[in-house]
């Protein structure tokens, strides 16, 4: 008894991604291709064209001529025209058996058809054919989900010339939006499809465009874009049998590296290969000619195994502990085409890691130093990066090799702990390869450390200097870059606070409030609401947390910073830096100091205070300094002095001194990695 077929079911259990809208138009193509091998021997006597259809719509006046121009109508239907063999009896029989076996050896699956009902509401066809009686006959009809073939009519034909006329009539809106727009991306797509048609040794039919007055042909658009030279070669993979197309495309006929999946002689995956073999990452070079390299991998295997939809393949990506391990998986066939690609470009290849390498050197040498002493850790092909490569893409990629060899060396100190024969040659070359590693990833945590440091005063250089209107930075913008504002060390981690560029003896500190009310700090008991930019507490020496023992002195550190030139230093606390510098330090000594814990210290009013006054010396704040009888420095940059009424060291330092006390001071370390001083 026979089995009926629904073909609702079988169209509601047939996949087509929005990715791949055109495949319907693809499987028109190869249909007409396949059609047009078997009525003629020549390739010069065929002719396929593929008619675009768009609504005739009228855009809107935008009152943007730009818009308006690139403008495109939607693709409505597309027409597949071809003086093939004809849809004969043979060929009607075929199209009507869901699954069909007829031209399995194509590598036809019978389910193209079904793409079409996928992606378009109806098709029709008409085409001539040879009958039985050696008579020219016509067919037409029409194909839909509801009703399959519907509307079949039989003729005599007048017609000198066999041929189909497949019509894709209203294209649905999901796919519709996700296919490409314009002739030459619709070309391109169908060429790539169908590429291996173009480089067989018969060669490809004649296949024409036709958008309205548009008119590409694929032959011509083929040679623009695509193959400069070609070789072909087999691998095995468990004893299955693999044939690779190795193809030099010219530059611009596609952006990235590509291994093309075939079933069928047709595309089924397109694999982009940046980065999956050393120095592969975009345009190679051969000698002065430059291409891109594409490589098309066909097997009776994946003939065997490709989905009835050819959207993908019925093979596991791995095989290892699976039931049968005899078959080749996704990844080794991969691996192995790989290795004969990366054979195939092998001086193109040496070329391009040679570069590759080169881009990692000069960026280590003269923007990211804290990588050199990791970089012969690094395996040679991870180094082979695209020399066109962007700094910050480069810089996550040496950092995440960073944090792949912190995440080994943890593992591998495990293994070396672990070990019990410790006094033998191998496990002592064991510690020593550990050490070094360990040795190299803390000589990189320093240089980064030190970079950083190169950077922050690199910005501070920038912040102090005017702008292309004349006009300085704000003070909180100068203050940002020293510490965080509206924060205190509780809040805020020591590494994004940058005190080393006013004096290296206040990172070391209890207690740091950054623009936050005096009343507000817990080392006060003040109920001030004044604002001091910077106040540290420091307790000199160990605390120790026993009876009997008294906490020992501390300091206070008061830091004011004034908006570049700022030339308004009038007497007074409330325009001059210097009095407000002493009377915040004041205010925290009559507000009975205390530690974080709320202990207090002992006679806070004697504590030693230090006040820094950060300002570019204009007229004003020269005034201001010599009326506190404070002394030039030697450089003539800044001011310093002590107040003994206040017990407070003074420290008045223009923005050019603050900048180079802080390059001078890590000078060593700068040149010690490379890095210029301004």
């Amino acid at each position: 008894m026979p089995i009926n077929a629904s073909l609702t079911g079988r169209l509601r259990n047939t996949s087509l991604p929005k990715s791949r809208a055109l495949m319907p138009l693809f499987e028109a193509v190869v249909n007409a291709i396949q059609a047009v091998d078997e009525a003629h021997s020549d390739m010069d006597s065929t002719l396929i064209e593929i008619v675009i259809v768009r609504d005739q719509q009228i855009p809107l006046e935008l009152g943007d001529d730009s818009q308006t121009s690139a403008y495109v109508e939607p693709i409505n239907s597309f027409i597949v025209i071809d003086n093939g063999e004809g849809f004969h009896n043979r060929n009607m029989e075929s199209f009507e058996t869901l699954d069909s076996e007829y031209r399995s050896a194509y590598g036809c699956r019978g389910v193209g058809r079904l793409l079409w009902l996928k992606a378009f509401e109806k098709v029709e066809v008409i085409s001539r054919y040879v009958g039985a009686e050696e008579t020219m006959k016509e067919r037409e009809f029409v194909f839909t989900a509801a009703s399959g073939v519907s509307d079949h009519q039989f003729r005599d034909s007048q017609a000198s010339e066999t041929g189909s006329e497949v019509r894709l009539l209203s294209f649905k809106e999901i796919y519709r939006q996700s296919a490409p727009k314009n002739t030459l991306p619709i070309a391109k797509s169908i060429l790539e499809h169908c590429l291996w048609y173009f480089v067989r040794a018969g060669g490809a039919p004649n296949i024409i465009i036709i958008d309205g007055s548009e008119c590409l042909n694929l032959h011509s658009v083929f040679a623009e874009y695509m193959l400069t030279s070609s070789e072909t070669q087999q691998i095995i993979v468990k004893h299955h049998p693999f044939n690779l197309l190795h193809l030099r495309l010219k530059v611009g006929s596609r952006p990235t590296p590509q291994l093309n999946w075939c079933a069928a002689n047709r595309v089924v995956l397109e694999e982009n290969l940046f980065g999956k073999v050393p120095g592969l990452h975009g345009k190679l070079k051969d000698g002065e000619e430059e291409f891109i390299y594409a490589c098309f991998l066909m097997s009776s295997f994946l003939d065997n195994f490709v989905r009835p939809e050819r959207t993908g393949f019925d093979i596991p990506e791995v095989t290892e502990g699976a039931l049968d391990e005899d078959e080749p998986s996704m990844s080794d066939i991969r691996e192995a085409a790989l290795a004969s690609a990366a054979q195939y470009l092998h001086s193109s290849l040496a070329e391009a890691r040679e570069a590759g390498r080169a881009r990692v050197e000069h960026f280590v040498d003269n923007k990211a130093p804290r990588y050199r002493p990791i970089l012969r850790h690094i395996d040679e092909d991870k180094l082979s990066v695209d020399p066109t490569i962007g700094d910050k893409d480069l810089e996550l990629q040496l950092h995440k090799y960073l944090s792949d060899l912190e995440m080994d060396l943890l593992a591998e100190g495990q293994r070396v702990l672990e070990s019990e024969n410790i006094e033998d040659q191998e496990y002592s070359e064991k510690l020593q390869t550990y050490l070094d590693k360990v040795d190299d990833i803390k000589k990189s945590d320093l240089a980064a450390y030190v970079s950083r440091r190169k950077v922050i005063l690199d910005l501070l250089a920038k912040a102090i200097s005017a702008n292309k209107d004349g006009k300085y930075a704000r003070e909180d913008v100068i203050h940002s870059l020293i510490m965080p504002m509206r924060a205190t060390s509780d809040d805020v981690a020591h590494a994004a606070s940058n005190l080393w560029i006013i004096d290296e003896g206040l990172a070391f500190h209890n207690y740091l409030a950054s623009d936050k009310p005096i009343s507000s700090m817990p080392i006060t008991s003040s109920t001030s609401a004044l604002e001091p930019d910077l106040l540290a507490l420091k307790v000199e020496g160990p605390l120790l947390v026993a009876e009997g023992e008294s906490l020992p002195l501390a300091s206070i550190v008061v830091v004011e910073i004034k908006r570049p030139m700022r030339d308004d230093a009038a007497p007074g606390p409330e325009k001059d830096p210097l009095a407000q510098a002493l009377r915040y330090l004041d205010r925290v000594r009559e507000g009975q100091v205390k530690t974080v814990k709320g202990r207090p210290i002992p006679r806070s009013e004697h504590i030693p205070g230090f006040c820094y006054v950060i300002s570019d010396l204009t007229r004003t704040v020269h005034e201001r300094c010599k009326q506190s009888s404070l002394r030039p420095t030697q450089d003539g940059l800044g001011y310093f002095g002590y107040n003994d009424n206040y017990k407070a060291y003074i420290e008045v330092m223009s923005f050019d001194r603050l900048l180079n006390m802080a390059n001078q001071r890590n000078r060593a370390f700068f040149d010690r990695l490379g890095l210029p001083v301004n």
